[in-house]
């Protein structure tokens, strides 16, 4: 890249020396940053590049193949990927980046009947009618369920922003079982589980889900231009019931979330803490900051009744206002001042630190823990003495992960770059000690990267094996499909002192945050439990066809090659409703069942219940045949719903 001219810093940034070509422009940088993210999508392939790939791995020990597993070789790692505007969540294997399965959320899915069956309608949720409330959602951020500081495999979560919904998936047979929707929120962005419980220090495991709020919104909700009625809630849900526990009324947003590993703080970057609604307004302050929860002393405050409700919602909500928490000792909320327009704040694997990522400063800023609670606790003078490292780490900082050895790895959005700098270095170059090279390594990424993860990364567990970073342009690193082009996932190899790019991954877009951890954390179960589902047909003796009135009720079963009716008779315009149960017990033998013409179409998986419910249409003959297949007699596989008149 060429170097960039070198402008006067701010007084409460830290510069290290050799980094003088990246520094921001501030104030005229924001008038250019749309300029800037052109120019720099314009980079030519560089060192750390795809092309240069092979030359830096032979160096490093062959790494390059680190990701091309050999035919029947399992990958090390399961990963959880958003799936973006497709509503779901995506699995993949790491470190080859091959994706395994997607896990249908927040939209119909025609492959599984996702949104077509009653169970997954019950999930989804409905109107009046029995139409879905939603078919549309913006999967972003997915995080799983801690035990002792590490994934234990039970749950994942992820945020639907349209629609400010949080979905939770059973990690067991990788399905989506429950979505609830946040009252008083729009743009819910970021969430992630507490990590131990902080009520009682005996629980070591995940009971707290929070989510931030980030469009400010009249509360309750009504027509007005008037930005100073507009306010965001910080939320928190019960892991186990999925019902909302509480919310925070906060000045300014919400972004993205991090927990403690004691438990005992939860926090949110903000990048409006002007409240605007525009976005030069949003931007006008050069600093933003890092709001703190006191998780306990909010559960306190709950339970004494110190809260109010908006609107039609129940859920109480509590005071986090600047106003409300002026007094440390009984504060709620604590906001740290961080540069500016933060997008992201991560948890070091250690449990000491949280670091927030500038964006539109070229600074992360790292923030200790213990003394965010000495504040609480009045030891603690100035909340912004919590700050024990701002230092300069390139342009348009977003997101940091972990390798668990003390290093961050931050993306550059505007750099194209991943920086991967020393933590208790940057504290000691933060104090005055500028012989503190901070920074280890630079590569260059395809292009303007924004989430980034490592193995393990926000775990006690973190190992330092691989990273991923989502790039948002691919632009020429894949044949060319037209103006939609995919987005670019890259595998990075950071078990040794310089990073070396393993891959590139094509992906539709458009995908956000992911994790991934060891496979051995989870163990999923290869068939489902018949006595899970309540209306499922245990026996195809059970089978055939009951009316109540022009309500119908048809009941069979699979079992390779065949369903357990070879015909069944129903009427125009009975209201039919549909339940067939998998009898098979083999691993992998999935059924489908369709019916033309009725909109009709899902698969049941060994040992599976489903039902769906549809109107009988014209009179005639409907082959129902299986869709998914099974058996050397798949096509023979079919049964015949008759309509009569």
């Amino acid at each position: 890249m060429q170097d960039r001219p070198t402008p006067v810093q701010p007084s409460a940034v830290d510069t290290q020396p050799e980094l003088g070509r990246r520094r921001f422009f501030n104030a005229a940088a924001l008038a250019g940053v749309a300029g800037l993210a052109a120019a720099c999508t314009e980079k030519p392939v560089a060192g750390g590049s795809a092309a240069s790939a092979p030359a830096a791995a032979a160096a490093h020990g062959g790494a390059a193949n680190a990701s091309h597993l050999k035919p029947g070789e399992l990958d090390t790692y399961y990963g959880l990927w958003s799936g973006g505007h497709t509503g779901d969540v995506r699995v993949l294997g790491i470190p080859s980046g091959r994706e395994i399965l997607r896990i249908p959320c927040f939209v119909p899915d025609a492959l599984v009947g996702w949104g077509h069956t009653n169970e997954s309608k019950a999930v989804m949720g409905t109107k009046a009618d029995g139409t879905l409330r939603y078919t549309i959602g913006d999967t972003h951020h997915v995080h799983a369920s801690y035990k002792d500081g590490n994934y234990d495999g039970r749950y994942a979560w992820v945020n639907d922003k349209i629609n400010s919904r949080v979905a939770r998936i059973r990690l067991d047979y990788f399905v989506c079982d429950k979505i609830t929707q946040l009252p008083n929120v729009q743009g819910f962005h970021g969430i992630f589980p507490d990590k131990a419980d902080p009520v009682d220090p005996a629980i070591n495991y995940t009971t707290r889900v929070f989510a931030g709020g980030e469009f400010g919104i009249p509360l309750p909700n009504k027509a007005t231009l008037d930005e100073k009625q507009y306010r965001s809630l910080f939320s928190c849900l019960d892991a186990e019931t999925m019902e909302l526990r509480w919310q925070v009324l906060l000045d300014g947003n919400c972004d993205l979330v991090a927990t403690s590993y004691d438990g005992k703080l939860a926090a949110s970057n903000q990048y409006n803490t002007e409240g605007g609604a525009k976005y030069e307004d949003m931007m006008s302050a050069e600093r933003d900051a890092c709001v703190f929860f006191n998780v306990a002393r909010i559960e306190a405050a709950v339970k004494a009744g110190q809260f109010k409700t908006y609107g039609s919602s129940k859920v109480p909500v509590v005071d986090g206002t600047h106003a409300a928490n002026k007094d440390a000792k009984t504060a709620l909320v604590a906001y740290v001042s961080v540069p500016k327009n933060p997008h992201g704040v991560n948890a070091s694997p250690d449990g000491k630190y949280f670091i927030c990522a500038g964006k539109l400063s070229p600074t992360g800023t790292v923030i200790e823990l213990a003394k965010v609670l000495d504040w609480f606790e009045g030891k603690l003078e100035k909340l912004d003495d919590a700050i024990v490292a701002e230092v300069e780490l390139g342009l348009g900082p977003l997101h940091t992960a972990f390798d668990g050895r003390g290093n961050a790895y931050t993306t550059l959005f505007l750099d194209s770059q991943v920086v991967k700098w020393n933590v208790e270095k940057a504290i000691a170059f933060h104090k005055g000690d500028k012989t503190a090279k901070y920074v280890v390594d630079r590569i260059d990424v395809h292009y303007q990267p924004g989430h980034i993860n490592a193995s393990q990364s926000e775990t006690k567990a973190a190992d330092g094996k691989f990273l991923c970073v989502g790039c948002k342009f691919a632009k020429d690193r894949f044949l060319p499909v037209g103006p939609l082009h995919p987005e670019n996932e890259q595998i990075i190899d950071i078990s040794g002192e310089k990073m070396v790019l393993l891959g590139d991954h094509p992906v539709r877009g458009e995908p956000h945050d992911f994790i991934f951890f060891k496979r051995e954390l989870l163990k999923p179960k290869a068939v489902y439990e018949l006595d899970e589902f309540p209306n499922a047909v245990k026996d195809a003796k059970e089978s055939g066809v009951t009316r109540n009135g022009k309500k119908v009720t048809v009941k069979l079963t699979s079992l390779a090659p065949a369903f357990s009716l070879r015909e069944f008779t129903v009427k125009k315009g009975d209201e039919v409703t549909l339940i067939l149960t998998n009898l098979d017990k083999v691993q992998d033998l999935t059924h489908g069942f369709a019916i033309p013409g009725h909109n009709v179409n899902f698969i049941v998986n060994p040992q599976e219940t489903k039902s769906v419910t549809f109107t009988a249409g014209e009179p005639g003959v409907y082959w129902c045949y299986c869709t998914h297949f099974c058996h050397a007699l798949h096509l023979e596989m079919r049964t015949r719903m008759i309509v009569e008149a």
